[in-house]
Parts: structure tokens; sequence; C-alpha cells
């Protein structure tokens, strides 16, 4: 990182991480251009999940290759700074990762908990697990390993 003085801890990027309600996924496409796209992701530990349709774009680019880069971004504040100084107080975390499609029944039902628990303000209580049961067969559930996770901040003093 050229800024060295903006890298934050690994605690800090966790939080950002669980803090976030979305992040920006990129894939590569067959002819190597980038392909980003929004989705609500759940941290677990060392890995993140999120939930998407059996078929489509998405999945496909995943099977060919699995190498995907997130990015959450925390803060991101505009500022005037006198006398003559404009900036941006931002916090940001980038993940360097491989996605794989969950097979187990049990890890993929936790993932969809977990996301509806971190997305849903309020206990949903037996709905919720209604609402897994019902979505196991016609959703696909994808687990990303967290191999680097990068944060950075330039934080107001």
């Amino acid at each position: 990182m050229r800024r060295s003085d903006r890298e934050q801890s690994l605690e800090f990027s966790l939080e950002l991480i669980d803090r976030c309600k979305h992040g920006t996924v990129a894939f590569a496409t067959e002819d190597g251009a980038p392909y980003c796209i929004p989705l609500s992701l759940v941290r677990a530990g060392d890995k993140l999940y999120f939930h998407c349709a059996k078929q489509g774009h998405k999945t496909d680019l995943l099977h060919r290759d699995g190498r995907v880069c997130v990015t959450f971004v925390g803060a991101d504040d505009p500022a005037f700074v006198a006398p003559a100084m404009y900036t941006t107080y931002f916090q940001s975390v980038v993940v360097m990762g491989r996605a794989a499609e969950v097979t187990d029944t049990k890890e993929k039902a936790d993932a969809l908990r977990a996301l509806c628990r971190k997305l849903t303000p309020h206990d949903l209580g037996e709905s919720l697990e209604r609402a897994i049961e019902k979505s196991m067969s016609a959703t696909a559930v994808w687990c990303i390993s967290m191999d680097q996770i990068t944060g950075k901040a330039k934080l107001k003093k």
C-alpha cells in the first residue's frame, strides 16, 4: 500500500465488513474484463457468504474462475478543510479470495440464516426457518475465502 499511514488493522477491517450490508464483488469475464456487482454479504469467521440464483452470468463466471475481489466502503465523507483544501474522509476494505459453491446443507442453511440476521433488524422467529427451508432448493450459496484483507482509511483528526 502506497499510503502506509492509512493502512488499518485486521480488527478494523473485520468490523467494517461486519457493519456493511453490501460489498461490491469483482469477477473476471472470459476475456479478462472486470464484472462488478453489489451483493449482500455476511462474514462467518474467515469466510464471506452470499446467495444468488443457481444459474446466470455470475455463477457461470464463478464456475469458470473462482477468483474474486470484494470491496466494502464504510465512511465516505467529502470535506472542505480550511483554509483551502478539499479532501474525503473514508473507510474501505478490499478482500482477495476464491469463491466456491456451498454444497453442504447445514453450511448453506447457516449462511442463509446469518445473512437474514444481518440484514433484518428484528427477530423473525420461526418464519425465518420456514423461509430458509423453502429457498434451499432454489437458491445457491457461495463461500469466499478471505485470503488477503486490506483495510484503509483517512479518519478525521
